[in-house]
């Protein structure tokens, strides 16, 4: 592999033109493309297989007025006592009027005769139903709803349209270009060159533009939640920005050893390259490796983010150096663009002052302490994991101030959390008759279970086998006690032998998601930690080694799934976040997480231990090996981690507290990985292991593949050339 690379890499620098113009005219077909065949994103989850959505699509099917999408306007009157007054029903009845007669809106209900209004007279609730679903709402139908009495709010009355129909794609802002910006500075300060930094950030923007048209042009035939284009930026970003530094900086350091500019090229993409590679193809696999899972918003989120990092790998690889031929010289610092300075730099000794070989001294002599210390502390942060909670996300954790959280609240503050979370109950039968003579047994069963506030009349379809009922739980959309009802209610209905008896609601899907994603989460980690055995034993040729990244794998999702629980669901230190309301995790986040860390903690692994193993097959000792692996790459992975801290961080700054998470979980993970595990317990540990670190059965030695991620092939096929002169 490193040798097609390199001479891929020549061949780009030779023909710079016509790459950077392919590359262009991609760029710019996909963007036409996304343009006219854009589509709208999905903020609904679908779960195949669960009773919940058994239930939506018999509804879509047989009650299909009652399967679109539903909005809850809370009315709060200036005084207690108002409602009840001629005046005050006219005004509620003038809203619910207005509110039935939107587009996309099949009806309203009348808070008076469904008895939706609190003993005091001063709340009501006014059930909107749409034909659509949430993700089908246009967002002129949105606007005009959320504009719904705005007579009434003049005359001191407060109204609050909220409900599922309000769940809004996630915007970008300005916010996330702050991480673009620090990502930008990293790169100035790594390299001390304007134009490698800003030819680095060329590539990655490209990267991400493509990828980005690209999934955006599919979304016209392929459904993606809202949240799969973000992840998807995010990623492409980090990885494009990560992949291209570590490329330029194995070709200034050819420069600098005194290669021609083609002759660099070709070395840096043969060695760097397929690093980058291999590191791009883990977390694809990872990403990809989703779709095991069975779940299909997560597997097109999966897929979505993986066809970014594959573009990024792709730009890494042919228009870095293409760039890279343009720059010229100019990429390495103005004082050693010249033939002498260059020359004098490549004849002078190595030097071994830098942080990198101090560090790794110092790591490797109290190793020990070094290990002991590292695996306390991680497992100290990972602490709260245990009680990490999962469940799909409600209006209550919404930033405040918009009109999903000021509904919310109205309704929690004038009729209790369980009517922000109502669950509905499908009956169907096979005749009238039955579904009418199952549908009172049905009833009194929940109304007799423990948790349920309140019953609501049933609702039945013009054929009359299918009736919807209305139960309003005590406890709101994402509590404990919430879930446990629910199991509740499914097992005092299953008595009901006559009709078909299903719970669904946003609340109860949200449950049903969440579980099935607890359930799959231990078999998708089993996944990945023997993938990610199985692939760095190819590049390493040794046993121990795979291991102990896969351990540091799982010290880094465990601290990281400590840490985001202790901040988002538990509320320690959310004000630095800008989290208003903690909350449990969004519950694709774990599955999500562990897939993309998974990738990037292979990243630095190989950058990391690739020249450890190299120096150690040369003929350096197991410990100096460490210490020189480290050393050289102790900078460059150092960059590359601040850089991708930057871009996740960026996604902190979002309202939206989906995103919010995901980005804030993200950065700590790369942190912790890069940082704690990979450039701290990994030299620790590798300094104790010493050559048993490289040990291989020889069966097993002969029987693996040669992958040759580190370039020693390449290195080999060079060696009796004479470098090129600069």
């Amino acid at each position: 592999m490193a040798t097609l690379l390199y001479r891929l890499g020549r061949a780009s620098l030779r023909r710079r033109r016509l790459v950077a113009l392919v590359w262009l005219v991609v760029l710019v077909g996909l963007g036409v493309a996304a343009a006219t065949l854009k589509g709208p994103t999905a903020s609904n989850f679908t779960m195949p297989g669960t009773e919940s959505q058994r239930a939506i699509d018999l509804l879509a099917d047989r009650f299909p007025q009652a399967s679109g999408a539903t909005g809850t306007i809370a009315v709060k009157a200036p005084q207690p006592g108002q409602l009840l007054t001629p005046e005050g029903q006219a005004v509620v009845t003038q809203v619910t009027h207005e509110a039935a007669t939107l587009p996309g809106v099949v009806g309203a209900a009348d808070p008076y005769q469904v008895k939706a209004l609190t003993p005091d007279g001063r709340y009501a609730l006014i059930q909107v139903q749409f034909k659509g679903r949430a993700d089908e709402v246009t967002d002129d139908q949105r606007i005009a709803y959320e504009q719904v009495g705005a007579q009434a709010e003049a005359q001191g009355w407060q109204i609050a349209p909220g409900g599922e129909v309000l769940n809004a794609e996630p915007e970008v802002g300005s916010t996330e270009a702050l991480g673009v910006v620090v990502a930008a500075i990293v790169l100035i300060i790594t390299f001390g060159s304007l134009v490698a930094a800003g030819m680095t950030m060329l590539n990655a923007l490209i990267g991400v533009g493509v990828g980005m048209a690209g999934l955006f042009a599919l979304s016209g035939a392929v459904e993606l939640t809202s949240t799969a284009p973000i992840l998807a930026l995010m990623l492409g970003l980090a990885v494009g920005i990560d992949y291209s530094l570590f490329i330029t900086s194995r070709h200034r350091q050819n420069l600098l050893d005194g290669l021609s500019p083609e002759e660099a090229v070709g070395r840096a993409v043969g060695t760097a390259g397929s690093a980058v590679v291999f590191a791009g193809a883990t977390v694809v696999i990872a990403l990809a490796g989703l779709a095991v899972v069975d779940i299909p918003f997560l597997t097109v989120m999966g897929l979505a983010a993986a066809g970014t990092v594959t573009v990024a790998v792709l730009v890494a690889i042919t228009l870095a150096p293409a760039l890279l031929g343009f720059a010229g010289r100019k990429v390495l610092p103005r004082k050693l663009r010249g033939r002498h300075a260059i020359e004098s730099d490549a004849t002078g000794s190595e030097d071994r002052s830098g942080f990198g070989f101090r560090w790794a001294h110092w790591v490797t002599r109290l190793r020990l302490p070094v290990i002991l210390i590292g695996l306390l502390g991680l497992g100290l942060l990972a602490l709260p994991a245990q009680d990490m909670r999962l469940a799909l996300p409600d209006a209550a954790t919404a930033a405040e101030g918009t009109p999903a959280r000021v509904s919310n609240d109205l309704i929690r503050e004038g009729f209790g959390r369980g009517f922000t979370g109502r669950l509905a109950v499908v009956v169907t039968a096979d005749s009238p008759q039955a579904t009418q003579a199952a549908v009172p047994q049905v009833a009194a069963l929940i109304q007799r279970t423990d948790g349920v506030l309140a019953v609501a009349p049933p609702q039945t379809d013009p054929s009359g086998r299918t009736a919807l009922l209305g139960v309003i739980p005590k406890t709101g959309p994402t509590d404990a006690a919430t879930e446990t009802l629910v199991h509740d209610i499914r097992r005092q209905v299953a008595e009901i032998k006559t009709a078909d008896v299903l719970l669904t609601g946003v609340t109860a899907i949200g449950i049903d998601v969440s579980e099935k994603l607890s359930d799959a989460l231990p078999v998708y980690l089993l996944l990945v930690v023997g993938l990610s055995i199985l692939l760095l034993m190819l590049v390493f040729r040794s046993i121990l080694v795979p291991v102990k990244a896969a351990l540091g794998f799982l010290l880094t999702v465990a601290a990281t799934f400590g840490i985001t629980v202790a901040v988002f669901q538990q509320g320690h230190f959310s004000d630095l976040v800008g989290l208003d309301t903690p909350g449990p995790l969004i519950s694709f986040l774990p599955i999500l997480l562990i897939g993309i860390l998974f990738g990037l903690a292979m990243d630095y692994e190989v950058f990391l231990v690739s020249r450890m193993r190299e120096d150690f097959v040369h003929g350096d000792t197991a410990r100096q090996a460490t210490i020189n692996g480290m050393g050289h790459g102790a900078r460059v992975v150092t960059a590359a981690a601040l850089i991708m801290i930057s871009v996740f961080s960026g996604f902190i700054f979002l309202d939206d507290p989906v995103i919010k998470s995901m980005g804030f979980a993200l950065a700590i993970g790369v942190a912790i990985d890069a940082f704690v595990v990979r450039m701290t317990i990994v030299p620790a540990v590798m300094s104790l292991l010493n050559t048993a670190a490289w040990w291989i059965p020889r069966w097993l030695d002969r029987i693996l593949p040669n992958v040759d991620v580190e370039g020693e092939g390449l290195r080999a096929h060079l060696a009796e050339k004479e470098p090129a002169a600069v």
